[in-house]
């Protein structure tokens, strides 16, 4: 049976990007996504809703994740589903569902310009490489709002 994970997000990093490296200095990031989904009931009351999601890059994506993000920044990810599973402390079964980031695209202007932050430039790509730069990933007249402070669980 065939099968295909993607996964495309576009949203704000709720904390600073996490880079640590794990055995063979292979580096590796934690970030944490925000997205946002604006709609109207049945009733005609806007609502918005936001999803959080944890996700990891690892290798030259990781590093420049690191180098280039912050907490606040607009970012548009690429990757696919990830299911952990670990028997905790205290012997119980968890798991935890995380978009491993294959490339990214910066979002907005370029930092301090104001423009809803990002930069203009590289996607980085697939571990271990860089692609090409690219323009934002924002299509014209598309708006995206920014998950409030506040409302950002940790």
């Amino acid at each position: 049976m065939a099968s295909y994970n993607k996964v495309l997000l576009m949203g704000n990093l709720t904390r600073d990007v996490e880079l640590k490296h794990i055995a063979g200095n292979q580096a590796v990031a934690e970030i944490g996504l925000a997205v946002n989904r604006s709609f109207k009931t049945k009733d005609g009351e806007d609502r918005e809703e936001t999803t959080f999601v944890d996700c990891e890059a690892w290798g030259r994506t990781a590093e420049v994740m690191k180098q280039y993000l912050s907490k606040g920044r607009p970012v548009f990810i690429e990757g696919r589903l990830k299911l952990d599973q670990w028997t905790d402390k205290d012997g119980q079964k968890r798991s935890k569902m995380r978009v491993v980031i294959e490339s990214f695209q910066f979002v907005g202007g370029p930092a301090g310009s104001g423009v809803g932050g990002g930069g203009g430039g590289s996607g980085a790509s697939a571990p271990g490489r860089t692609a090409a730069p690219t323009r934002s990933a924002h299509s014209a007249g598309e708006e995206h709002t920014p998950t409030a402070e506040e409302d950002i669980p940790f």
